[in-house]
């Protein structure tokens, strides 16, 4: 398994980063770099520390130590400048249930202090399938639908990187489905996707690039046919369809390989 992430100039870029919560390190050095125009999935168990990373590298909270160039600025010396080039989109939807859909995304780009959004507005709906109820009270949305309005919202002002935390976690199976082509039509145009996700079957359908995170560093990356196909050459067991999953290959990762699996 590759244990080592090979140092390029990507649109993030991160050196020996280290966090600690009082005398409790969550990164002890983590090392990874991000190709413009990539799906780069952070994979790790609960309290890993992906959430970390993410708040991190969305400027929303400091490190200890490491080196961050973000869109080719340095995180330490020109957050603002990120900040302009990002966007971050939580674990739970952060809209307004008293506003629609569209009074929700104006009331964003104001924020971000956008010019002729109207317009923009209007084609992010469209582009997110939300134009028939953009006019609805986001509290009588289902759970996709406020996804979909709060994706939709980040990309306002049109970000070179969009960082997802967990977007899927509560959604059901066609709103999750629904989700993943949106993020495959983002990747499609050129939009950088920084992904952390709890569902395996998530990464392996969207990713580029896979990195797990564990004992607080990147214990190995590649894309997901590079992690299988490293798995089967070294362990040699019998897998469905002659190849492990994603699954197998995290499991295996962080030495858990067979727990939580049915009888």
């Amino acid at each position: 398994m590759n244990n080592t992430i090979e140092k390029e100039n990507g649109i993030i870029s991160v050196c020996g980063l280290k966090k600690a919560y009082g005398k409790h390190d969550v990164l002890k050095g983590v090392d990874f770099s991000v190709a413009k125009g990539q799906i780069f999935s952070l994979l790790g168990s609960n309290g890993a520390g992906k959430t970390t990373v993410v708040k991190i590298l969305s400027t929303l909270l400091e490190f200890n130590a490491g080196a961050i160039s973000i869109c080719g600025y340095d995180l330490i010396k020109e957050p603002n400048k990120i900040r302009d080039c990002i966007s971050l989109t939580g674990q739970y939807a952060a809209v307004d249930e008293m506003l629609t859909g569209r009074e929700n995304m104006h009331l964003v780009a104001r924020f971000r202090h956008l010019k002729d959004y109207k317009s923009k507005v209007t084609e992010l709906l469209e582009m997110f399938e939300l134009d028939k109820a953009a006019d609805r009270l986001v509290k009588k949305y289902s759970g996709g639908m406020r996804r979909k309005v709060d994706l939709a919202m980040s990309l306002l002002g049109d970000p070179q990187i969009i960082f997802l935390d967990e977007p899927t976690t509560g959604l059901d199976p066609q709103s999750r489905l629904s989700l993943w082509k949106t993020i495959k039509d983002l990747k499609n145009k050129g939009t950088t996707i920084f992904l952390t996700t709890q569902y395996l079957e998530e990464a392996e359908r969207l990713s580029d690039i896979v990195a797990v995170l564990d004992n607080g560093v990147i214990v190995s990356s590649g894309t997901p046919q590079e992690l299988k196909m490293a798995l089967k050459n070294i362990d040699g067991q019998e897998y469905e369809k002659d190849m492990p999953t994603l699954e197998d290959v995290f499991l295996s990762i962080i030495n858990k390989k067979g727990e939580g699996k049915n009888e």
